[in-house]
């Protein structure tokens, strides 16, 4: 038999090298992905390649039982298990059968109102990058009783650099920290130096990390892959993406009633127990008899394909299973978001493909989803599996999914499995008490009162500061949120408050230009009278100089506020309940400084799902990262409020997110350093971009008018800019990558930095860049091919032995 991996290997030289099972288990395809141009195909995961139910879900308990005995029984009896979405949901669900006693849950891109994020990581070469976890227990990841926290066993199809599986550990280790994380998947694909990253988290941690798997090799890819493979892809098809036809189906599809377990969870999304598992194990015979008699018995439904809808993968493969067990010819496969090259060639892994719109009104946004190899796969019947949430128009229009089966197959059936939501935690449904009105100067920062509102709590009183490789060490690690304590606050030299000042001088009139732009944008795209909700810090001076251009030129006093926002875990929700009450949320504009490689924009997105109104779009003054279509300039250059910490933004500190400073019904919390008045200028830096507002109207009126007619759609440029810096440096963590002027001075003010990434003839730009570098023994790399003026790169593999006793940076490795 020819492997189906032939065809990919032979064109662009890709090899798989390793155990004897590896080409039985993997395919290789080629997607439309600018960050990876291969796709490893596994023939018994049930996505890709229709197969036996059986074999699907059998290795996935085979995998389950070799984990239990692992363990042992007292630690298997506490164990929870995390798969990952959307391709290894049902992998990780039957790895949980195969553990028998532990609770399952797969990461989902779904968000859901009444259930808070418990957690969220970036799987850096998917097509779809955003993890979130949303466990309806809250207490999901603590099980474990008096013994402690169990171990966490985390299952994804593949590892083929173990980046997701490090993001996740990383993730949760600082929110529920354990001993035992056990990491389970068909294949390890993992080069030794990605092992050793694996390796070091654990001795960095303490935690006893083991890999469980079927099989274990590595992937040999050309230098070139990429650029050959895109090139192959466009070769091949002629276009990026495949147009949406309509068509309506030969026959009407039929709809059949499986008489679903009244409040039986759909899947692992929110969370699915053993009490769990064992109703749907006696549910599952009678589901099953009512879809044969729907179909007219074995001999009327012939071969039958069933397949599942992206994330819900487990309940399709067990009612095929099931079905299997009936004595019926079915193979099991599921609908995919991944856009793959389709060549009908025996040695290619993807052979057909069909393309729908998505038909669950997803939170990223429509877009085409695919069916693989179904047409052509001699199916008489395809049974649709969807959940109720997708059952939808666009689901049963022309040119929809169901259409589309029908021009694959003679026969198209629908089941709808209720979509689980679990309700509000509110038992008591009582309001939560009223919340407090906004801060402001002089009581708390140094701003003019009508300048800003801060939406926080006044934690001045409290010593939260750390030196910042203390609390580097801490974070990296994995025992502490970067938001649970503040750096010490790092006090200018003369020579540096010198360069600030000449910044100023020299860039007042292009910030003025920039706000004056996003403004005027706001005003005539968003909301004649927005509400300016600033994130803060860094994004409180621009939204304090919006307001003021906005009364400067148009007589408008606009509200503005500040509010917290935390990387990995949101924003602070009393704060927008409080905008809720006291604001239209259609009328918020969000705004922040500069944009790096979009991880709050897409962090603020996520955050907002849960509150209908409010629009996730972010304004800033400057957009190098291309995330946002609301921008001041695109360009990546010097802003002086960027190159202070507190002194220039109202002295109010970073915020502050700690569980026993910050109750339930409390604002994120900010200190208020009082002491530091005679380094202020916060005033002075709103005055002088100020005092330029005339000079440059003119020049805001034509960028303006520009704008207007330009494409501003998001890139993400900046993000993939960063994921090749990551790579290339070896750092393998995109979070210690931070992109821009203003993101590599944060990281040389807070960071223990690693070294800085310089375009060359950057210029004034760099002034102050250079400066804090060389004070902190910081190397500076000048670079020709960056997208940025500079790149700051956090040390990857902090300890303090890693710095000297000063703390400057001790070589580069």
């Amino acid at each position: 038999m020819v492997w189906t991996g032939t065809w990919v290997s032979d064109r662009l030289g890709i090899e798989l090298a390793g155990d004897d099972e590896l080409r039985g288990l993997l395919g290789l395809a080629l997607r439309r992905n600018p960050k990876r141009a291969h796709l490893l195909v596994s023939g018994v995961l049930g996505k890709h390649v229709p197969q036996l139910p059986s074999v699907v879900h059998g290795h996935g308990v085979a995998l389950g039982r070799r984990v239990r005995a692992l363990l042992g029984p007292e630690e298997a009896a506490r164990a929870v298990v995390l798969g990952y979405a959307e391709t290894a949901t049902a992998l990780g669900h039957a790895v949980a059968d195969g553990l028998e006693s532990a609770p399952y849950l797969h990461s989902t891109r779904r968000p859901v109102a009444s259930v808070p994020s418990a957690g969220g990581f970036e799987e850096s070469h998917s097509h779809a990058t955003s993890h979130l976890l949303l466990p309806e227990d809250p207490a999901f990841f603590d099980r474990g009783g008096e013994a402690g926290r169990g171990p966490l066993v985390l299952v994804d199809d593949e590892f083929s650099t173990g980046n997701t599986v490090l993001n996740t550990l990383r993730d949760l280790h600082a929110r529920h920290p354990r001993a035992h994380y056990v990491i389970v998947a068909l294949v390890d694909m993992r080069a030794p130096g990605d092992a050793d990253r694996l390796a070091a988290f654990a001795e960095e941690t303490g935690a006893r990390i083991d890999v469980v798997d079927h099989a274990r090799g590595t992937v040999r890819l050309p230098d070139d892959v990429l650029a050959r493979g895109l090139r192959l892809v466009e070769e091949q098809d002629g276009r990026t993406a495949d147009p949406l036809v309509p068509c309506a189906p030969a026959v009407a599809p039929v709809r059949l009633e499986l008489g679903w377990p009244a409040g039986l969870p759909d899947g692992g999304r929110h969370g699915f127990t053993p009490d769990h598992r064992d109703r749907l194990r006696q549910a599952l015979p009678a589901m099953a008899a009512r879809i044969v008699d729907g179909l007219g018995g074995p001999e009327q439904a012939g071969r039958v394909l069933v397949l599942g809808f992206e994330e819900l993968m487990y309940a399709p493969l067990v009612l095929a299973r099931a079905l299997e067990e009936a004595g019926l010819d079915v193979r099991f496969s599921t609908t995919t978001r991944s856009p793959v090259l389709a060549v009908d060639d025996a040695g290619y892994a993807i052979r057909t493909r069909l393309a729908f719109p998505a038909h669950d009104d997803p939170a990223d946004g429509p877009g085409e989803r695919y069916a693989y190899n179904v047409a052509g796969g001699g199916f008489d019947t395809v049974l649709a599996v969807v959940d109720s949430a997708a059952d939808t128009p666009p689901l049963h229009a022309p040119g929809g999914l169901l259409a589309q089966l029908g021009t694959a197959a003679p026969r198209v059936a629908l089941a709808v499995v209720p979509a689980h939501t679990p309700a509000p935690r509110t038992p008591d449904r009582q309001e939560p008490p009223v919340l407090p009105a906004p801060l402001r100067g002089p009581d708390f920062s140094s701003y003019e009162p009508d300048d800003v509102g801060w939406l926080l709590q006044d934690l001045s009183a409290v010593r939260l500061e750390a030196p910042v490789e203390e609390r580097e060490e801490a974070v990296q690690r994995g025992g502490a949120h970067y938001a649970e304590s503040l750096p010490v606050e790092y006090q200018p030299t003369a020579e540096y408050q010198e360069l600030y000042r000449d910044a100023l001088a020299g860039s007042a009139a292009r910030i003025a230009r920039a706000v004056g732009t996003v403004t005027e944008l706001v005003l005539a795209e968003r909301s004649p009278r927005p509400v300016l909700v600033s994130l803060a810090r860094a994004g409180t001076p621009v939204g304090v100089l919006m307001r003021r251009w906005a009364r400067h030129r148009h007589g408008t006093e606009l509200p503005h506020y500040a509010v917290s926002i935390v990387r990995g875990r949101g924003i602070d929700a009393n704060a927008l309940r409080w905008l809720t009450a006291h604001h239209d949320p259609a009328d918020v504009v969000f705004v922040d400084g500069w944009t790096g490689k979009g991880a709050i924009t897409r962090e603020l997105a996520d955050a907002l799902a849960g509150f209908p109104g409010f629009d996730p779009e972010i304004a800033v003054l400057a957009d190098p990262g291309q995330c946002v279509r609301t921008y001041g300039t695109r360009e990546d250059f010097l802003i002086p409020s960027a190159c202070l910490n507190s002194t220039v933004s109202g002295l109010i500190s970073r915020t502050v997110l700690r569980d026993d400073l910050v109750g339930p019904h409390d604002y994120h919390g900010a200190k208020f350093y009082r002491e530091l008045a005679g380094s202020d200028v916060s005033r002075e830096f709103v005055a002088a971009v100020e005092a330029r507002f005339d000079e440059v109207a003119d020049a805001v009126d034509q960028q303006v008018k520009e704008a207007a007619s330009a494409d501003r759609a998001p890139t993400w440029e900046g993000w993939a800019a960063v994921e090749r810096i990551s790579e290339e440096q070896g750092i393998h963590d995109v979070n210690l990558v931070k992109p821009g002027v203003g993101e590599t001075t944060r990281v040389l003010l807070r960071r223990v930095p690693w070294k800085i990434l310089a375009r060359r003839g950057a210029g004034a730009d760099l002034a102050h860049i250079r400066l804090l570098a060389e004070q902190r023994g910081v190397p500076v790399e000048e670079r020709d091919d960056l997208p940025y003026t500079c790149v700051g790169l956090i040390h990857p593999r902090y300890t303090r032995g890693a710095t000297g006793a000063d703390g400057k940076a001790v070589g580069s490795a």
